[in-house]
């Protein structure tokens, strides 16, 4: 009997931090994983090579000088913390190095793009903030369509799909970074990008980045959250 738990480093957040912890628990996994909590604020990169695999949580915009952006935009936060976004990139790129999967969910998805040489659309505007932005702490519905060949469309089983939208930015579908396959794209609005993996996978390891907030998914949309997390662990050796 094998009685290894698989180990995951997750970045922490100050946004809704506890849904990650209680996605594993919903699904039954609490046995079967170990959460690592890697946090900017500890700069815990000695407990990198404690993980099998990471996950990116969401949280607040990346720093603009993180990716060339401009300084004021609307919507923008208070504050930003740029000892995060390059606390996370070390984190990512030690992932890549050592052949680890990693899943990256809202703010990371932005935040792999950005580290891959790509840009982001710092404000969806009027109408594109309707239909993504959450209000009073509520998260939006959208539909996506997920592109067929994807990995994203194998672990999902279909071309549409219903997810929940909580952002104001998104990757800028002209500037996508360097090897990023998108995956999925917002039916209602077709510049924002759903989800990204690696296009060229060879001697890769498994990627995937997506912009909904899987890990509280109502659980009548559970195979988006469901099958994204097994899909996550299930590239783990055991």
């Amino acid at each position: 009997m094998n009685d290894y738990k698989k180990r995951i480093g997750i970045s922490f957040s100050t946004v809704k931090m506890n849904n990650y912890y209680s996605w594993f628990t919903r699904l039954g996994l609490e046995n079967d994983v170990e959460l690592i909590d890697l946090s900017f604020q500890k700069n815990n990169q000695h407990d990198f090579e404690r993980c099998d695999g990471f996950l990116l949580t969401g949280g607040d915009d990346i720093n603009p000088s993180f990716y060339g952006g401009t300084s004021v935009y609307a919507n923008m936060p208070a504050s930003f913390h740029l000892h995060r976004d390059v606390f996370e990139q070390v984190m990512f790129e030690y992932a890549m190095q050592q052949n680890k999967p990693v899943l990256g969910i809202c703010r990371g998805l932005q935040l792999v793009n950005v580290i891959l040489g790509g840009k982001l659309i710092q404000d969806l505007g009027e109408t594109g903030n309707k239909d993504h932005m959450s209000e009073g702490g509520i998260d939006k519905t959208n539909s996506i369509a997920v592109n067929d060949g994807t990995l994203l469309h194998t672990l999902h089983g279909g071309a549409v799909g219903f997810v929940n939208s909580a952002h104001h930015q998104a990757i800028d579908p002209e500037k996508v970074g360097h090897n990023l396959l998108v995956n999925a794209w917002a039916q209602e609005n077709e510049k924002v990008i759903e989800g990204v993996e690696f296009e060229d996978k060879q001697g890769k390891p498994f990627m995937l980045c997506v912009q909904w907030h899987p890990e509280r998914m109502p659980e009548k949309d559970s195979t988006l959250s469901k099958n994204l997390l097994n899909g996550f662990l299930q590239a783990i050796p055991t």
